[in-house]
């Protein structure tokens, strides 16, 4: 079974937990946290990921960290439930895909805006504002910095990409001119 089957089986069923709880954003939160406790902590990846390290002991790793995190009931339990089926290594997958199916059941879709420059605040409204006409859905829109564009600017939502860059115009011009 492919990661991203797992990391959605288990997304999909912490997001119906936690939104029936109401507690979707937070729990989020909180996994993105220790997500990235993890990935900062090699010694943790590998007594996590190592399998002739016995489950009682990583229990007792992971009970301390709770201990010291004082996560949520609901986050607590569901990290356990990856420790106990060994995924819990899987968390960073699993939150991005936590992340999707919170935010397609609250009717939104996410964006990345790479610009070349910084893109004033009244722009990033107005491209808010187009891209939510464009989907109709509520956008959550991401922007980065990519001086290699040179101009203009690279969207993504989903799968999908708007390239409206001057690289990639230049690009274009090349291929037409080699012929």
């Amino acid at each position: 079974m492919s990661i991203q089957t797992v990391a959605r089986r288990y997304a999909s069923a912490m997001a119906d937990v936690a939104l029936e709880r109401g507690e979707g954003k937070e729990v989020q939160q909180e996994l993105r946290e220790w997500s990235e406790l993890l990935q900062a902590n090699a010694n943790l990846q590998e007594v996590f990921r190592n399998p002739t390290i016995p489950l009682d002991k990583k229990r007792a790793v992971l009970g301390k960290l709770i201990e010291r995190g004082k996560p949520a009931p609901i986050t607590a339990n569901f990290l356990k439930v990856l420790l106990q089926n060994q995924r819990l290594t899987d968390l960073p997958d699993i939150n991005r895909k936590l992340a999707e199916i919170l935010d397609e059941r609250a009717g939104m879709v996410a964006a990345k805006v790479t610009t070349a420059r910084p893109v004033p605040q009244s722009s990033q409204d107005a491209l808010k504002e187009k891209l939510t006409s464009v989907t109709r859905k509520k956008v959550r829109v991401d922007f980065e910095q990519d001086p290699e564009l040179i101009g203009g600017l690279v969207t993504r939502i989903g799968s999908t990409i708007y390239d409206g860059s001057v690289r990639n115009n230049l690009q274009q011009i090349k291929e037409k001119m080699a012929g």
